[in-house]
């Protein structure tokens, strides 16, 4: 998922990449805020995973590698193993190489910029392998978090020339590496961990020992045939991944049964409506169009639980249609809670620091998530065997 917003927030681009930088979305989902919020709502805790501690992304478009990353962890947890910290930045690098890749071979015909999908953690997993974090970070001496612009721009300006020259020789591939080698560092080939010496694969292997073979990704939309295959008409699906088709309904059950057995939930979904508040920790559906709302209305929006509007799967397929619902972000659900109403809330792992009301988690409702959900993964084994079935898993 990269920074791509709708008409309802302004904030800048990076080059012709449509690519939002953290800084901008974060300050731009600022506008709907209260200071009062958090009194308002009394979470009783229901359901909460094992994770790992909340990280800051940075000015990156990274969301999907840090919650993806953030899943496997949790993976590891569930499986009574030590949990690790993976580098991020590494998934990312090899995305950026394979994206090339694709760009390339379809002749410029592809979405750039520094999104991915939440598939892409697997994928890379797979090929290339997995670091800790402590060994590769991406950040250059002086720096404390990180700032892809720069680096994004030359690698496109590197692709769109690449594609122009209509002529390739056999090492633009290695020019690519070389722009992320100098802003990010060279990947380890070997690295010393816990005392023995590992390669990105065989690190993988044994200490986070997942098989990506195990996962499964989750959309829904009308407009395909439901429980069948479909590949997913986004940007950032660059590899042209195919996801299950369900019923809207099905989202949140597969997610609520896959918590009940103590899976967490790796979670892509459009964070562009003024009912999300990254400030307020807290997303849901409005039942009054917030067009049609007071001054004094809007300016309670966030002090406490208030009544939701009833999502359809026309509803549901529309928003997508006519760009209101978009592909910004991927986050990690790790638990649920309920409000004082007797409402249940998913507990939501971001990657945006600390900064917030609740310190880097956010609840939001299951309305919202059968709205603005773009896909979810998560462990075949989370998901209840009548949907298995249907699908043919």
């Amino acid at each position: 998922m990269n920074w791509r917003k709708s008409l309802f927030i302004a904030a800048a681009m990076f080059a012709t990449t449509h690519t939002f930088a953290q800084d901008n979305l974060i300050n731009a989902l600022k506008n709907n805020v209260s200071d009062k919020s958090k009194d308002g709502f009394v979470f009783t805790q229901l359901i909460n995973l094992g994770n790992t501690s909340i990280k800051d992304q940075g000015s990156s478009g990274t969301c999907w590698s840090y919650s993806g990353n953030s899943f496997l962890e949790s993976e590891m947890i569930r499986q009574g193993k030590q949990p690790v910290e993976i580098s991020q930045i590494y998934t990312a690098y090899y995305t950026y190489l394979e994206k090339a890749k694709t760009y390339v071979r379809l002749h410029g015909d592809q979405a750039q910029g520094e999104g991915g999908q939440l598939h892409d953690v697997l994928t890379i997993f797979r090929k290339y392998g997995a670091v800790p974090r402590e060994v590769y970070t991406g950040l250059r001496e002086g720096q404390t978090r990180n700032n892809f612009s720069e680096m994004s721009t030359l690698i496109q300006g590197m692709n769109e020339n690449i594609v122009k020259s209509k002529k390739l020789t056999p090492t633009w591939q290695k020019a690519i590496t070389g722009v992320m080698d100098s802003y990010l560092g060279v990947p380890p080939q070997s690295f010393q961990y816990k005392g023995k010496t590992y390669t990105p694969r065989t690190w993988a292997d044994q200490v986070v020992g997942i098989n990506p073979d195990d996962y499964v990704g989750i959309s829904s939309f009308k407009e395909h045939t439901y429980y069948k295959p479909f590949v997913l008409l986004i940007q950032d699906n660059w590899s042209f991944e195919s996801f299950y088709n369900v019923k809207m309904n099905d989202l949140t059950s597969i997610i609520d049964n896959a918590l009940q057995n103590g899976y967490t939930v790796a979670w892509a979904s459009d964070v562009s409506e003024k009912y999300f508040s990254w400030k307020n920790g807290v997303a849901f559906v409005p039942e009054k169009d917030m067009d049609m709302m007071s001054k004094e209305e809007l300016g309670d929006l966030f002090n406490g639980p208030k009544a939701e509007a009833k999502i359809t799967e026309d509803q549901r397929q529309a928003a997508y249609d006519d760009y209101s619902t978009t592909d910004d972000h991927g986050m990690h659900i790790v638990g649920m809670v309920k409000d004082q109403n007797g409402k249940e809330y998913y507990i939501v792992k971001n990657s945006w620091g600390e900064s917030n009301d609740y310190k880097g988690y956010l609840y939001v409702t299951k309305e919202y998530v059968r709205y603005k959900t773009i896909s979810i993964l998560l462990h075949k084994d989370g998901i209840q065997k009548e949907i298995k079935s249907k699908l043919g898993i």
